[in-house]
């Protein structure tokens, strides 16, 4: 099976996968993204940016780091409402993994600190956030990653063409699910393809 990022779009612009998610092949050779699946929120000429959203961060718990960054008192955290505690804290990327970047649903908004990626899908990265979801007026989903991945320019499109990764459409499922261990293989299903048969070689025939 293979990926064609060459193709281009109507009216002859290339094909820039921002707001699909990334999941990588059995021949990724970088440890650090084997069985990923990835969010990408940006991807232009200039490279690409993503989360990855199917590796916890089990070191820690929103609410800790709520206190952690004096968004709320230590003694406060026990009394946080049941939407701050669901959210997941997630191990976004290799790239700068002592900050946070939140994805978020669409209901949630701050002028020239939101931005909005597509299908109602958005990403924020300041404290804003965190403050608005520990008050209980955040938005309806959410996951914290701490990280990113990024890529230079042409390095995704280089990576795909090798068979590093396939992509499929975004869904809340996978971005904001509570079945992170399960989101690779229902990445793949929903490509049509079963988990289990796609081979190192995939894509090569």
């Amino acid at each position: 099976m293979t990926v064609d990022l060459k193709s281009l779009a109507p009216g002859g612009a290339p094909e820039f996968l921002d707001g699909k998610m990334l999941i990588a092949m059995p021949s990724m050779e970088d440890e650090r993204f084997s069985r990923t699946v990835i969010y990408l929120c940006a991807h232009s000429e200039e490279g690409a940016m993503g989360i990855v959203v199917n590796q916890a961060a089990t070191h820690i718990k929103f609410a800790d780091l709520l206190v952690q960054l004096d968004v709320v008192p230590a003694t406060r955290r026990i009394l946080l409402p049941k939407t701050a505690d669901a959210v997941k804290v997630l191990r976004g990327g290799p790239v700068e993994t002592g900050r946070g970047f939140v994805l978020h649903s669409a209901d949630y908004f701050v002028e020239n600190s939101t931005l909005a990626i597509d299908d109602g899908i958005c990403l924020t990265a300041t404290l804003d956030i965190l403050k608005a979801i520990a008050g209980g007026g955040g938005p309806a989903n959410a996951v914290l990653a701490l990280g990113y991945a990024g890529w230079a320019p042409g390095q995704l499109e280089t990576e795909i063409q090798a068979n590093g990764w396939l992509h499929c459409p975004a869904d809340p499922e996978l971005v904001f699910g509570d079945g992170i261990e399960g989101k690779y293989d229902l990445a793949l299903r929903r490509l049509g393809i079963v988990p289990g048969m796609l081979s190192m070689d995939a894509g090569h025939a």
